[in-house]
C-alpha cells in the first residue's frame, strides 16, 4: 500500500515556500508516512500578458485543480486569493491554515514611502484594486502593469524600470524579504484582495485519506473570515471586472470585523465597514 501523499503546487519560489509551510505542518501532525511535492506549470506561469488579458482568477489554479481531479496529486496548495469564489465541482477546501499578514506593501529602491515618491512615479502592480487605491492615496503617481514573481518585481524596481511596486506583505514575509518593505499599507488605506494572506488546502471530494491528513491544519477564525470575503466577491457575479477588495477578521469577543471596497467605472471608490457576531 502506497502511503505517500502527493502535494501539488506552482513552481514559483513563493508557491514552494507556502507549500513548505503546509508540508511542515503535515509532517508535525504525524498523520502521513511520506509526502512528495509535485510542481505544476499553470497558464499564469506560461503567459506573460497582463492579468486582465489572460482571464484573471483561475489562471494560477486550474492546471493544479485538473491534476487533482485526475488523481495525479492528492492535495493542492493555492494562494486563496487566486482561487475563484465558485469552487470546482468534485473538489473541496479541506483546510485554511492561520492567515499570514493580509496587508499590501510598497517596495522602493531607497526605502522611500509612497508620500515621499516624486510626482509621476511609476508604481508596478498587476492589480486594478491596488491601482485605484494608489490613485486615491496619491493622484499624481502612475500605476503601471508589472508581471513576474516577487524577486523579479523587486529586481525591476532596483534596476530603475519602476520607482516602486506593491505586493502582498505575506509574500515578503514567507520569502524572508520583509526587510525590503518600505511601507505597509493599513487596511483602511488599501483594502486587500479577498483571501489575501491565506492559503487553501484542497482535496478531492470523497478522498477521506487526504481529507483526514490535512483537516487538522484548518484555522476556524481564518476560515470564517475568508468565507465572508469570498461571499462578498461571489455576490458581485463571475463577470464582474471592477476593482474589488474585502478583508475580515474575528476578534476575541466573537465579532467579525469586515472592510470592503468596490470601484466603479469612473474609478470612484465605495467603501464600507461592518461588524457581525459569529460563533467562535
Amino acid at each position: 500500500m502506497d502511503n505517500t501523499l502527493i502535494v501539488g503546487t506552482r513552481g514559483s519560489r513563493l508557491a514552494l515556500a507556502q507549500t513548505a509551510l503546509v508540508v511542515d505542518a503535515l509532517r508535525r501532525s504525524g498523520r502521513t508516512i511520506s509526502i512528495d511535492v509535485k510542481e505544476i506549470v499553470t497558464q499564469g506561469d506560461r503567459d506573460a500578458k497582463p492579468m486582465s488579458e489572460i482571464g484573471g482568477q483561475g489562471v494560477f489554479t486550474k492546471a493544479i485543480e485538473d491534476a487533482l481531479l485526475r488523481g495525479d496529486i492528492d492535495v493542492a496548495v493555492h494562494s486563496m486569493k487566486d482561487l475563484p469564489p465558485k469552487l470546482t465541482a468534485g473538489l473541496a477546501i479541506a483546510a485554511i491554515p492561520q492567515r499570514g499578514d493580509p496587508r499590501d506593501a510598497l517596495v522602493t529602491r531607497d526605502g522611500r514611502k509612497l508620500a515621499e515618491l516624486p510626482a509621476g512615479a511609476r508604481i508596478g502592480t498587476g492589480s486594478a484594486r491596488r491601482a485605484v487605491q494608489l490613485r486615491a492615496l496619491r493622484p499624481d503617481v502612475e500605476p503601471v502593469d508589472i508581471r513576474g514573481n516577487v524577486d523579479t518585481r523587486i529586481r525591476k524596481v532596483d534596476g530603475g524600470e519602476y520607482d516602486a511596486a506593491v505586493l502582498a506583505m505575506a509574500g515578503f514575509e514567507r520569502l524572508g524579504l520583509a526587510a525590503r518593505v518600505s511601507q505597509v499599507f493599513s487596511i483602511n488605506e488599501m483594502v486587500p484582495s479577498p483571501g489575501q494572506g491565506a492559503l487553501a488546502v484542497q482535496v478531492r471530494v470523497g478522498d477521506d485519506v487526504a481529507w483526514d491528513a490535512v483537516e487538522a491544519l484548518d484555522h476556524r477564525q481564518t476560515r470564517i473570515a475568508v468565507a465572508y470575503e469570498r461571499a462578498f466577491l461571489a455576490q458581485l457575479g463571475e463577470g464582474c471586472s471592477l476593482p474589488v477588495g474585502a478583508h475580515a477578521f474575528v476578534d476575541g469577543a466573537g465579532q467579525l470585523i469586515a472592510w470592503t471596497m468596490l470601484a466603479d467605472d469612473e474609478g470612484q471608490i465605495h467603501r464600507s465597514q461592518d461588524s457581525i457576531e459569529v460563533p467562535v
